[in-house]
């Protein structure tokens, strides 16, 4: 199984509180920790469990949390192919609630992948077996097209319509704003479209409404949830799954992660991913 991840990286601090404070309050953590993460990050590693690898295209910063994401993600089992794209690394914190949602703030601009940067190997994209696209620009998804099966993002709208290419799948969640997608955004159109809705489950277009996954444990951390679905849905067509059966594992994807602290803790991998 040959798969790829073309998007961004950013280090995550993270913080449990009992609520997000509002404004004028102060909050006081009962655990924090820090690590790798974004959705670039997120999907490759849920990826490279489930395939046995998985190359992530990125961008980092050349300072030592650019240095620390990529010895990080290496350990996680991810093949990084990265450049350094600007002085510092993208930064985010992000509260995560007694209720295991989370809050994120993002500290500076994405660094995004570039297609036309030589200095990534973008050749060995061609022929995969499919890759995801969460951020980077016209020519980078042009070059994650060379794959058999592209899944990119609902987030990156903007890029896809200037592109112009085919996805086989669009996936965004139906709860988000900046990820929400009508019919006529974008030409060619997407061969389908899967829209999430959390516990509701989501929509399959075409196909209609299915379920979501029964959770494996108490409710910890959403954060990384989304990223795995996806994430579960490249590996399920990268395989050759009828499309309703890469969103069934999709779905199992994201109910694991939810039970773990961060987004690594509980992935699934190709033995628990098994039917």
């Amino acid at each position: 199984m040959r798969v790829a991840v073309v998007g961004h990286v950013e280090w995550v601090e993270f913080a449990r509180v009992e609520a997000v404070p509002k404004p004028g309050e102060i909050a006081h953590a009962f655990e924090t920790w820090e690590e790798p993460a974004g959705g670039g990050a997120v999907a490759a590693v849920q990826l490279a469990r489930l395939a046995g690898s998985c190359v992530l295209l990125t961008a980092f910063g050349s300072d030592e949390l650019g240095r620390r994401s990529r010895t990080e993600l290496t350990r996680l089992g991810v093949d990084v192919r990265a450049i350094p794209e600007a002085e510092t690394t993208r930064r985010a914190f992000t509260f995560v609630d007694d209720q295991g949602e989370r809050t994120i703030t993002a500290l500076g601009d994405k660094l995004r992948p570039r297609g036309g940067d030589s200095r990534l190997p973008w050749h060995e994209l061609r022929g995969l077996d499919a890759v995801y696209f969460v951020s980077g620009d016209v020519q980078a998804l042009h070059h994650a097209r060379l794959a058999r099966v592209l899944v990119a993002t609902a987030r990156e709208l903007a890029t896809l319509r200037e592109a112009g290419v085919e996805l086989d799948v669009l996936v965004g969640s139906g709860e988000d704003e900046g990820e929400l997608y009508h019919p006529g955004d974008l030409d060619p159109p997407p061969r389908a479209v899967v829209t999430t809705s959390g516990g509701l489950g989501g929509w399959l277009q075409p196909g209609g409404p299915f379920r979501p996954a029964p959770l494996p444990g108490p409710i910890v951390d959403a954060y990384g949830c989304g990223d795995c679905f996806a994430a579960g849905l490249t590996f399920g067509l990268a395989q050759g799954d009828p499309i309703e059966d890469a969103v069934a594992l999709a779905a199992r994807c994201g109910a694991a992660v939810m039970t773990g602290r961060g987004p690594y803790s509980v992935q699934l991998d190709g033995r628990s991913a098994a039917p």
